[in-house]
């Protein structure tokens, strides 16, 4: 079983509304309701539809949709820091930095620093 079909997260697809030509990937993961209703998120941008804020349209709808049908209160965005990208779209979509956590996730088998971002339902 893949982990975006368990009902606590969910996957979108970024596409131009052109030609609807997939750009990138939006997930919403761990989702925890109750009292705490909150997530994490996570995005990439495929190659060639870098910088052209396709990303950031899709990422502020999801938000959006986070908030309003999923009721969700906060959505966490953990960013290696040389993620520059990662992180200007991270910031141009409301996220604010909250913090910095020392040897967070295990990447191609090294413990990496990350940035901890989060944004929080009005």
């Amino acid at each position: 079983m893949t982990t975006m079909r368990r009902p606590e997260n969910r996957a979108f697809f970024i596409q131009t509304r052109k030609t609807g030509e997939l750009v990138g990937v939006i997930n919403i993961t761990n989702m925890i309701l109750g009292s705490f209703r909150s997530a994490y998120l996570g995005y990439y941008v495929f190659a060639g539809f870098d910088r052209q804020g396709l990303m950031r349209q899709g990422l502020r709808a999801v938000v959006r949709y986070a908030f309003t049908s999923l009721k969700l209160h906060r959505l966490e965005a953990n960013i290696q820091p040389g993620n520059a990208a990662s992180i200007a779209l991270a910031a141009s979509c409301d996220f604010a930095r909250e913090g910095f956590s020392p040897r967070y996730l295990k990447i191609a088998r090294r413990w990496r620093d990350h940035e901890r971002w989060a944004i929080l339902a009005l």
